[in-house]
């Protein structure tokens, strides 16, 4: 099993960058795909971007391509997500999932998520 705990989220104007933390627990968090997704209220959630166990394999949402950097270090239980050149739209709450599963760009394929962590971006 794998808890996770996100961080890092915040307020920023147009244009800024924050980069958001995952934390896991558990000694297999090398053998779990993580992925971050994004929700607003009245609406799904988002696939934001996943990366497998090995760091090898990044997937990005097509919209966010550019911008929007996914990374992992195994041996500090941690993933992450760089956000550059933010906009109003990308407001949202920010959750880190993980999964062993096969296709990680779906969030019914996760079974672990944290709590999220809030992201405002000002225009």
């Amino acid at each position: 099993q794998v808890q996770v705990v996100e961080s890092g989220g915040g307020l920023v104007q147009a244009g800024g960058s924050l980069r958001l933390s995952c934390a896991a627990s558990g000694r297999t968090f090398s053998s779990y795909s993580m992925g971050w997704f994004r929700q607003v209220p009245g609406k799904e959630r988002e696939f934001v971007a996943a990366i497998r166990w090995s760091g090898l394999n990044i997937y990005d949402a097509d919209s966010l391509k550019g911008r929007f950097t996914i990374s992992r270090d195994n041996a500090k239980n941690t993933v992450y997500l760089q956000m550059n050149s933010l906009k109003p739209e990308d407001t949202a709450v920010y959750y880190c999932a993980a999964t062993r599963g096969i296709v990680i760009s779906r969030a019914e394929n996760y079974n672990y998520w944290g709590q999220g962590t809030q992201v405002t971006v000002s225009s």
